[in-house]
């Protein structure tokens, strides 16, 4: 859900707060516990304790990921000032915040990463003069090519053109 007026275009990320998290550590936690309360009754306790102590220390990054909402932010295009910012958080630290900023002028492409195989995925790059590359979209975000297509065009056609009129 994207925020956009005729000056400002504002594109907020989703970060580990989805669905698919609180599954996986919910099923994590408890076929760890599941390897907790087995290892009482085998003869492989140590090997399956392992397993259910791993598998608990997975589970509780995973919260802590959920918790801090490591990766959303916000991608925002001024179009009447020229300036484009890009907000992330990351992981408690010294850096937690991830925030960039340039000029729209100093945008050379936009482009669209295609990865085929088992896993494919469709990644948005913004190519900044004298930055990089930069990913506007996470790889695990399940876009169909026709939608990376139109985010991709709106993109390069929408803020570079009001900025050069």
């Amino acid at each position: 859900m994207s925020c956009r007026s005729e000056h400002i275009w504002i594109e907020p990320i989703k970060g580990a707060r989805k669905t698919s998290n609180f599954c996986w550590a919910i099923i994590l936690f408890l076929g760890s516990l599941g390897f907790l309360l087995v290892r009482t009754s085998s003869y492989l306790g140590i090997v399956i304790s392992f397993y259910g102590i791993t598998g608990l220390i997975i589970s509780s990054y995973l919260c802590r990921t959920i918790s801090w909402n490591v990766g959303s932010g916000y991608d925002r295009f001024g179009i009447k000032d020229g300036i484009v910012c890009i907000f992330r958080w990351g992981f408690p630290r010294k850096n937690r915040r991830v925030f960039l900023r340039f000029l729209i002028k100093d945008i050379q492409s936009v482009r669209i990463e295609v990865k085929e195989g088992i896993y494919a995925r469709l990644v948005l790059y913004m190519d900044i003069r004298g930055q990089g590359a930069i990913p506007l979209t996470r790889t695990n975000e399940n876009f169909t090519p026709r939608e990376m297509e139109q985010k991709a065009s709106e993109l390069a056609v929408s803020p570079v053109k009001r900025i050069f009129q």
